[in-house]
């Protein structure tokens, strides 16, 4: 005969032990964006392959709604020639509004800035190349961005700031 005693925790049990993460993009626009282009505005002549920087900023904030967050991505991107002449430069801050819920505290800093910022990225991507195809060049197809490494390094910024501030104090 079984023993009622001891029973495997049901799938429900293991479910509310561990609560799905629910995340949905309620909202996403364009905040601010700046499209330079200086090649037309200074007859400049174009030859050979223009070199191409890309910065990347991510933020994010709590908004007064329960669940709910704004996580902007900022993008500068800078097209110069090989003699350094700047060709034009973008740069765009993307919105997006998130409705998040079980994520432990803990854990809610890293996934506002690397799984939102993931989740908005088609998007983004897409309007940079609109942008660039549209003021008259190559269109910029933006590259994966490590949101994982992008993350780290801004840890790693932050520590040394606060180190700094700690040896001036």
């Amino acid at each position: 005969m079984a023993d009622t005693d001891t029973k495997e925790p049901t799938q429900e049990a293991a479910a509310e032990a561990n609560p799905q993460v629910k995340m949905q993009i309620v909202g996403q626009f364009i905040r601010d964006m700046s499209f330079e282009n200086i090649y037309a505005q200074k007859s400049l002549k174009s030859e050979g392959r223009p070199n191409i920087a890309v910065q990347v900023a991510l933020d994010a904030r709590k908004r007064e709604e329960e669940n709910r967050f704004d996580v902007s991505t900022k993008v500068k991107i800078e097209s110069k020639s090989e003699a350094g002449e700047t060709f034009f430069i973008l740069e765009i801050d993307y919105v997006g509004i998130f409705h998040i819920e079980n994520v432990p505290d803990e854990q809610m800093h890293p996934y506002l800035l690397i799984e939102c910022p993931r989740m908005l990225f088609p998007f983004l991507r897409r309007i940079v190349h609109d942008v660039t195809r549209d003021g008259g060049f190559m269109p910029v197809n933006l590259d994966q961005i490590d949101f994982v490494g992008l993350y780290r390094q801004e840890l790693q910024r932050r520590a040394a700031a606060q180190a700094e501030e700690q040896k001036v104090n």
